[in-house]
């Protein structure tokens, strides 16, 4: 073995094996960017409800991989895990210790597909009885302006 092979094996036993973009993987739950359809945040997935373009996703892009964050709990992925079921698309929890990531769910092929717009907009709560209810003094206090 040459010297530089030496050093580069003692490298690799000490750092571990290299990475192409080891920030970007562990973000994207061991993906990279360029791989990747759409994401959800952690609270997005935490939602008790699934996201209808995660649906519509899925549809199209059979032949993708859901990536799930294996970080959160089994009750808040296990409505995509169902959805990956029905829709027959391969899917895997990721749960690399020490590795944190923002991201909950990560739809992404095993090569590159370069999609620009990958996010999902956060959903709004309706305004329809979502209003908060006024308290005493704070009715009375519009009273008495009404009255001035």
């Amino acid at each position: 073995m040459s010297r530089q092979t030496v050093d580069e094996v003692l490298q690799q036993g000490i750092h571990g094996k290299k990475e192409i973009k080891p920030e970007e993987r562990r973000k994207y739950l061991g993906t990279l960017r360029e791989r990747v359809v759409v994401v959800l945040s952690q609270g997005q997935v935490r939602e008790k409800t699934v996201y209808p373009e995660i649906t519509s996703m899925l549809q199209k892009n059979p032949t993708a991989t859901l990536l799930l964050n294996g970080a959160m709990e089994y009750s808040e992925i296990s409505k995509y895990i169902d959805l990956a079921t029905k829709h027959k698309v391969a899917f895997k929890i990721v749960a690399d210790n020490g590795k944190h990531s923002d991201l909950g769910l990560v739809l992404a092929y095993d090569t590159a597909i370069d999609k620009e717009i990958i996010t999902v907009e956060k959903r709004r709560k309706s305004q329809n009885g979502q209003q908060k209810k006024q308290g005493f003094f704070s009715r009375l206090a519009r009273k008495l302006k009404r009255k001035r």
